[in-house]
C-alpha cells in the first residue's frame, strides 16, 4: 500500500450561499427599527460588494447584518477586503467590499513553509490558486489539515479532493 493520498488547499466563497446571505440581510434590514426608511442596499457586482446607506453608523449597522447573515451561512468573511467609505449621491455614503477567491502568492508561501517547518512527511507544491498536498500517510495529511486550521492566516482555508 505505496500510494500516495492528497489533498487541495483552496480558498473560495460559495457564490450561491453569499446571494442567499444578502437577501436574508435586504430582508431584515427592511424590517429594523432603526434602519426603516433609509436608503440602505446591499448589491453584488462580480468579485465586488456595493453597501451603501444614509451614513457611516447606518453603513457599519449594515455590513454587521450581512456578516452575521454569511456567518450563519458558513460564507468565510475572512475573505473579504474592505476598502474605504467614500461619499456617494445624495448624501449618502457607500463602501465596496472584493472578494478574494483562491489562495494568493504570500498566503501560499506562508502555507508551503508552515508545511514544511512542521516536519511531516509530505509534499506541497502551488498550482495556480490552490495547493496540492501528497504524502503516503493519510495521518501525516490530517495533520496537516490541523496544523493549518490553527495557523493564524489571512484568508479562510477549505480542504477538497481528499483522497
Amino acid at each position: 500500500m505505496s500510494s500516495e493520498s492528497s489533498f487541495d488547499i483552496v480558498s473560495k466563497v460559495d457564490m450561491q450561499e453569499l446571494t442567499n446571505a444578502i437577501q436574508q440581510a435586504e430582508r431584515e434590514i427592511e424590517t429594523r427599527f432603526d434602519l426603516k426608511g433609509t436608503k440602505s442596499s446591499i448589491e453584488l457586482d462580480k468579485d465586488e460588494l456595493v453597501v451603501a446607506s444614509d451614513d457611516e453608523y447606518k453603513l457599519k449597522t449594515v455590513i454587521d447584518i450581512l456578516q452575521t447573515k454569511m456567518v450563519k451561512r458558513g460564507v468565510p468573511i475572512k475573505n473579504l477586503d474592505y476598502g474605504k467609505i467614500e461619499p456617494a449621491s445624495a448624501k449618502s455614503v457607500r463602501q465596496r467590499i472584493k472578494l478574494r477567491q483562491g489562495v494568493d502568492q504570500e498566503n501560499a508561501k506562508k502555507i508551503n513553509v508552515l508545511i514544511r517547518d512542521s516536519k511531516l512527511k509530505v509534499k506541497s507544491q502551488i498550482q495556480g490558486d490552490q495547493i496540492r498536498v501528497t504524502g503516503k500517510s493519510r495521518d501525516d495529511l490530517q495533520a496537516v489539515i490541523a496544523l493549518l486550521r490553527g495557523a493564524d492566516l489571512s484568508i479562510e482555508l477549505q480542504f477538497t479532493n481528499y483522497r
